[in-house]
């Protein structure tokens, strides 16, 4: 099978090209502090030819989560016959462990963290795409199960799905700001995982009781 043509990858090398400006002004200045045209600049290509390949000076930033949520959508939607959609979710979730220990990967995810948690626009923008990708499973499951998206039963069920990946996403940075890299981080993401899945499978039936007294 051919590979990408010229054409194909000489986009696929302005693509990662700004891309990794972006990410390295970004964590140099705080993504508030450095405008399109700066990176544009650094990058040698027009602000035009920027916004062709990135509509939004977020999507600079969030393009790789966009496209680690679509991947967690299919693994739920191409489940095995029979299988929970909370396993099919934990199953990928917990495959990025293996990623998270590679070298590099702890450092990014702590850059992003900051870089996150120093941006308004970043959290809101982070915030809008776990709501719709939460909305994106209930239409999974509406599917699956025959009942309307907006069922509450359903409404519950996805944002009990998008719970877990949030704590596990929560809980891996929190791990790389505190310095944890390589197959240290890995546990974590792994263990994350199954905390996480287990609370949600068991419907939070015996999950923290009230304490007496108080």
């Amino acid at each position: 099978m051919a590979g990408p043509g010229l054409r194909e990858l000489k986009k696929q090398t302005t693509r990662r090209l700004l891309s990794e400006t972006a990410w390295r002004l970004f964590a140099e200045r705080g993504f508030e502090h450095v405008t399109v045209l700066e990176v544009a600049r650094a990058a040698q290509v027009s602000e035009g030819t920027l916004f062709n390949y990135f509509p939004t000076k977020e999507s600079l930033v969030f393009d790789p989560m966009l496209g680690y949520e679509a991947r967690l959508l299919d693994a739920v939607r191409e489940r095995p016959r029979g299988e929970p959609a909370l396993a099919a979710l934990a199953r990928f979730l917990a495959a990025g462990a293996d990623h998270a220990a590679e070298p590099g990967v702890g450092d990014t995810i702590a850059t992003t963290a900051r870089m996150v948690a120093g941006s308004p626009t970043l959290r809101g923008r982070q915030e809008q795409i776990l709501a719709e990708h939460t909305q994106a499973l209930a239409g999974l499951l509406a599917v699956d199960t025959g009942v309307a998206a907006g069922d509450p039963g359903v409404q519950a069920a996805a944002h009990a799905l998008k719970g877990v990946h949030r704590a596990v996403l929560e809980t891996t940075r929190r791990a790389a700001l505190a310095g944890e890299r390589g197959e240290r981080l890995a546990a974590t993401v792994r263990n994350a995982v199954e905390a996480a899945a287990a609370a949600v499978g068991a419907g939070f039936r015996d999950f923290a009781p009230r304490p007496d007294g108080g």
